[in-house]
């Protein structure tokens, strides 16, 4: 027998450990997120709930699509990998006697009837104002910029003046900044407290919180006795309320402003890099970057491209 085709029954075959699987794409939710459908949540339950197909096939939870993929959904159509849109950020001072959705029973007054028309796109709320409340509502056409800013784990800041019927006790005070309230829905507690003053029975706070529950502080302040008579939201993460901005009146940031604003949630590297060519791209960060916490006072934005706009104008 030639000896180049002796073996050894001793030898054991070499195994060659698989080619790892490379993932191909993006995730479909996330790319309805990006265009500006919605939030990743509101589209997982779009696709689970049959709302949207790719390539004339029904979506299914997970799949993830490349360029040139055909997404339709109930309302539009998109083609993957087709120049995006610039993501775009409306403030809005809310009056109160105005909800915070797009279809309502009872027929009341919406936001979304105040806000400047799109084609192609759609308004994101960031957060919800209740009816009686008023205050400083963003919109973005990034559903993937909304998420970032209400998912819980970012923990953005939200600043609050509050009007109550009497005065908080030192005691109260130092209940909802140290140990917390807790609320048929768990513990809540305020990162500041400052004393506004007030005249008579009512009297001013300034509070601040980093998360965005259903009636949150209105819950907080009714549970120690004191009743919100008026509720403003001044600041939402990095922006607060434009003093010039009226109530009812809308005002979009500028492009330097919008760019402040992905820079602070990680977007616009990410962005940058899904513009770079493959091989140029930065490889994915193990964890989703956190927002810093905001230190002092804020800046306000500067007014925008298109100023303050009288709610509803056309543009």
């Amino acid at each position: 027998m030639n000896k180049k085709n002796r073996r050894n029954p001793d030898e054991q075959p070499i195994e060659f450990d698989e080619a790892p699987e490379v993932e191909v794409g993006e995730r479909l939710q996330k790319v309805l997120a990006q265009a500006g459908f919605g939030s990743r949540r509101e589209m997982e339950e779009w696709i689970a709930a049959g709302r949207v197909s790719v390539n004339g096939e029904p979506a299914t939870l997970g799949m993830r699509v490349v360029a040139g993929d055909l997404v339709k959904t109930e309302r539009r159509t998109i083609r993957v990998g087709e120049r995006e849109h610039a993501v775009r950020i409306l403030l809005y001072h809310k009056p109160e006697g105005e909800i915070v959705s797009r279809d309502d029973p009872e027929g009341r007054a919406s936001v979304f009837d105040k806000l400047p028309k799109l084609r192609g796109q759609k308004w994101v709320a960031i957060g919800r104002l209740d009816f009686n409340t008023s205050g400083l509502l963003i919109f973005t056409t990034s559903g993937d910029l909304a998420n970032r800013l209400m998912h819980p784990r970012f923990e953005v800041e939200r600043e609050y003046a509050v009007r109550v019927q009497g005065t908080m006790t030192d005691e109260q005070i130092a209940q909802l900044l140290k140990q917390g309230i807790d609320l048929d829905d768990g513990n809540v507690k305020f990162e500041k407290i400052e004393d506004e003053g007030g005249e008579g029975f009512n009297h001013w706070y300034r509070v601040m919180l980093k998360e965005g529950r259903n009636r949150v502080v209105r819950r907080s302040f009714d549970a120690l006795g004191l009743p919100v008579s008026r509720l403003i939201r001044v600041r939402f993460g990095l922006v607060n309320l434009p003093p010039r901005l009226k109530r009812g009146m809308t005002a979009e940031l500028g492009e330097g402003e919008v760019a402040q604003v992905l820079d602070w949630v990680g977007m616009a590297t990410e962005s940058a890099d899904a513009a770079a060519p493959q091989s140029a791209r930065k490889p994915p960060a193990k964890d989703v970057r956190r927002p810093r916490a905001a230190t002092g006072r804020p800046r306000t934005p500067a007014r925008g491209r298109a100023g303050q706009t009288k709610a509803g104008a056309k543009r």
